[in-house]
């Protein structure tokens, strides 16, 4: 399990994509001195294993279906991504549960600088707009948010906004996407367990 607080911006150092299947290293400074093969890591709010690291960098195995849910297959050489270590059970949820396991890419309809924080609008795909709620928790490329709006059930084109204080904007990858961009959503996991649990109640006859 993550918090969605990101630790640190890592880039990308070496790929070797196969037919169905990538292994990708990334650069990770500060958060592998506790590094053991076959822990989880989140990157971009993907949790990847740990393969292969060494003090400064990890390697790990994407499979097809990471690769087709996220953008994490988008990635090219010298790429940023925010990077986060499993949460300890000593820790502080200073975010919220976030699982590492993403639910679909979002793009960046607009980006809205305001004084002292700015405003960034993302597009969500229809199948999973029924989870995103106003002041709910969503999690954008690996990075714990509050939702402010969002759109309502009619209309076409699913949204939703976030307001990014500077401190994230800085010390996160989101500082650096513009219109168009795509980052990974993880919505709420809560709401989907709900709604599968209701999917299998029985059907009540009417009298």
């Amino acid at each position: 399990m993550f918090t969605g607080i990101v630790e640190t911006t890592g880039s990308v150092l070496a790929m070797n994509p196969g037919s169905d299947s990538s292994r990708i290293t990334f650069a990770a400074p500060g958060v592998l001195s506790d590094a053991q093969i076959g822990a989880s890591i989140a990157v971009n709010g993907v949790c990847l294993t740990i393969t292969h690291f060494d003090q400064e960098s990890f390697t790990a195995d994407l499979m097809e279906e990471t690769l087709k849910r996220s953008g994490l297959g988008a990635l090219n050489l010298g790429d940023s991504v925010n990077i986060e270590r499993a949460m300890p059970i000593s820790g502080r949820l200073g975010g919220h549960i976030v699982q590492g396991h993403v639910d679909a890419v979002a793009t960046v309809r607009s980006i809205e600088p305001r004084e002292d924080w700015t405003l960034i609008t993302f597009e969500l795909p229809q199948d999973i707009a029924r989870y995103v709620v106003e002041k709910g928790s969503i999690t954008v490329s690996g990075v714990s948010l509050t939702v402010v709006k969002v759109s309502e059930p009619a209309e076409t084109q699913p949204w939703f906004s976030v307001s990014l204080i500077p401190t994230t904007l800085k010390d996160t990858t989101l500082g650096n996407i513009g219109v168009g961009s795509e980052v990974n959503l993880e919505v709420d996991a809560l709401a989907k367990y709900v709604e599968r649990i209701l999917a299998f109640a029985p059907v009540k006859e009417s009298p």
